[in-house]
């Protein structure tokens, strides 16, 4: 599988893990100190093919995430889950099997840069998403299901709407996670 976009991530042992599983460049951010000379080789890639911004399922893989979204806006994103991405107590894409990086370029999300907002915060509430003790697995599990990775709340709203994921794609998808809920 080629990729023509150039994909973010952030060390070396990524790149290597892309590489086994697609033929695609990369650009390293280094870790999380995300240097503005980086920034400006992801505008410069944005431009000439797109980005693919594919962090690890973490606190710091999130932050690179909104960093270079903020500064590089309308950019695509690939995520993996936790699971997918843990080897031995180490979380991080390049722990995750070729099949899962496949998969997760195969359900590549482009972030728009003006959204419609569809989907509301009283939404989220309303399907258990943002207190309650099961709010974090549902959000897990929504993730999941739509391709757009963990987040907490806000950070959920902001991507479903972000992403562009229809009321009907969202109600699906909470309409199956109640239903798996219910299953003994």
């Amino acid at each position: 599988m080629k990729i023509r976009e150039l994909i973010v991530v952030e060390g070396r042992d990524d790149t290597a893990a892309i590489k086994r599983a697609v033929n695609a460049d990369t650009i390293e951010t280094g870790g999380s100190a995300i240097h503005e000379k980086t920034i400006e080789r992801i505008r410069l890639a944005q431009k000439k093919r797109g980005v693919i911004i594919f962090t690890d399922p973490d606190y710091q893989g999130e932050r690179i995430r909104r960093i270079i979204s903020r500064s590089v806006p309308g950019c695509k994103h690939a995520f993996i889950t936790q699971e997918d991405g843990t080897k031995k107590g180490d979380i991080g894409v390049e722990n995750a099997s070729p099949e899962v990086i496949v998969r997760a370029l195969e359900q590549v999300r482009t972030e728009m840069v003006e959204t419609a907002g569809e989907i509301t915060a009283e939404d989220l509430l309303a399907c258990g998403l943002t207190s309650g003790p099961a709010s974090k697995e549902r959000r897990i599990q929504l993730g999941e299901r739509l391709g757009i990775g963990y987040a907490n709340a806000k950070q959920m709203l902001q991507r479903l709407n972000a992403f562009q994921i229809s009321r009907e794609d969202f109600e699906a998808a909470m309409r199956a996670i109640d239903e798996e809920g219910d299953k003994p």
